[in-house]
């Protein structure tokens, strides 16, 4: 099973590659934008599979994917190691 992940993107460090990041945690990642037909602002969400972001989200659609993640987490009763998209502290 594959998973996107919900990231706002923060900057462009070129014409397609961003710095992302991963839901409120303090992880940041690179992601190339060229499978998207329109390049998505800054401060705009996307779903990051594999280092690249596969579509864009509204930003109400990424909050609740990153809650039902948590969620499945805290349902498990395992802590992920790290920052990750399931670390939503503030």
């Amino acid at each position: 099973m594959c998973l996107a992940t919900p990231c706002k993107i923060v900057e462009y460090l070129d014409e397609d590659i961003a710095r992302v990041q991963v839901g409120d945690s303090e992880t940041f990642i690179k992601c190339a934008c060229m499978l998207l037909p329109v390049k998505p602002a800054v401060g705009e969400y996307v779903l990051v599979h594999a280092g690249f972001a596969i579509n864009t989200v509204e930003e109400e659609e990424a909050r609740k994917t990153l809650a039902l993640l948590k969620e499945m987490s805290d349902l498990t009763g395992t802590v992920p190691v790290g920052n990750t998209a399931f670390d939503l502290s503030e």
